[in-house]
C-alpha cells in the first residue's frame, strides 16, 4: 500500500470512530465497531479503570498497551502524546505531571482532536493541549519535550525513520520516549499485508521486530529497552477470511508471530 493510501484508509478509519457513539465498551484495538471493520478479534490492550487520571470518554479502546506506566513522567514534565486519539493517555499523563507540568496530544485526524477538545473542555485541566498534526512532520519546537510517548500509533506511519527522527528532535537531550506497538517475527503472509483493514487494524503496518529496533538506533536513541511484550494471538476463523487451510499450517507452524510491545529508549 502506498503511502498517501495508507494515511487516506486511517484518517477515514480513526475519523469514523471518532464520530461513533456507540463505544460505550472496549476491549482492545479490535473491539466489535472499531478499528478492525469485518475483523472482531480483540487486541491487548492493558487496563486502564485503576490508573490516575483515568478518562473513560477518552478511551476508544483503540491502544495494544499502557506506555505511561513505564515512561518515568515526573511533576513538572513536558509530555507528548502522538496519535493521541480521543485523550486517553494525555489525561493519564496530566496526572503525573501535575499542575507544574504539561501535556500535549497531536493526531492527524480533526475528528479526534475535536472528541479530545471536548473530553479536555469537561474536565477544566489547563495545562492540555490537542493539536492537529502529522507525526512524519510535527509542527513543534525542537528540544521541547522530556518525554515522549505513544500507544499503538506508529506501526500506522507509513515513514517510521521519518516518524522516529521526529522524535528525536522535538525531544530535549536527555530525554525520552515510551512506546507502546506492534511488531512482528518471521513473515506475515502477503494476503494479510494486503488488507487494508488489518492495516487499520494496527497488524499489517507493523515492522519486523529487529527492523523495529535498527531504525530507533538510527535515529540516534541509546539504550532502547523493550519493558513489556505479549503475543496477539488471532483466532482461526479470522484467519481463514485471508488464507487457506496450507497457507493457515504453513502460518501456524513457522516462526511467525504479532506482539505487542512497550519500549523505551533515550535522547
Amino acid at each position: 500500500m502506498k503511502a498517501e493510501d495508507l494515511k487516506r484508509v486511517v484518517k477515514e478509519k480513526y475519523g469514523s470512530i471518532a464520530n461513533q457513539s456507540l463505544l460505550t465498551t472496549q476491549t482492545g484495538c479490535c473491539s466489535g465497531t472499531s478499528c478492525c471493520g469485518e475483523l472482531e478479534f480483540s487486541m491487548i490492550g492493558d487496563e486502564y479503570q485503576n490508573v490516575s487520571g483515568y478518562n473513560q470518554e477518552a478511551d476508544l479502546g483503540l491502544g495494544c498497551g499502557l506506555p505511561t506506566e513505564f515512561a518515568g513522567i515526573e511533576k513538572g514534565n513536558r509530555v507528548l502524546d502522538l496519535g493521541s486519539g480521543a485523550g486517553n493517555d494525555c489525561f493519564v499523563a496530566r496526572s503525573l505531571v501535575g499542575e507544574e507540568g504539561t501535556v500535549t496530544g497531536i493526531d492527524f485526524t480533526e475528528a479526534m482532536i475535536q472528541k479530545a477538545r471536548q473530553n479536555l473542555a469537561k474536565t477544566g485541566f489547563k495545562n492540555i493541549d490537542f493539536i492537529l498534526g502529522d507525526i512524519e512532520n510535527m509542527p513543534l519546537e525542537a528540544n521541547t519535550f522530556d518525554v515522549v510517548i505513544s500507544n499503538c500509533v506508529l506501526n500506522l506511519v507509513p515513514d517510521k525513520f521519518k516518524a522516529f527522527s521526529e522524535i528525536y528532535r522535538v525531544l530535549k537531550p536527555g530525554g525520552h520516549f515510551c512506546i507502546s506497538d506492534v511488531v512482528i517475527t518471521g513473515t506475515l503472509p502477503d494476503k494479510l499485508k494486503e488488507a487494508a483493514e488489518l492495516y487499520a487494524g494496527c497488524v499489517a503496518g507493523a515492522l519486523p521486530f529487529d527492523d523495529y529496533l535498527t531504525i530507533i538506533r538510527q535515529q540516534g536513541f541509546s539504550q532502547p529497552e523493550v519493558k513489556k511484550q505479549k503475543k496477539i494471538e488471532i483466532p482461526e476463523d479470522v484467519l481463514l477470511k485471508y488464507l487457506s487451510k496450507e497457507e493457515l499450517e504453513d502460518y501456524q507452524s513457522g516462526n511467525h508471530g504479532i506482539f505487542s510491545i512497550t519500549l523505551n529508549a533515550s535522547k
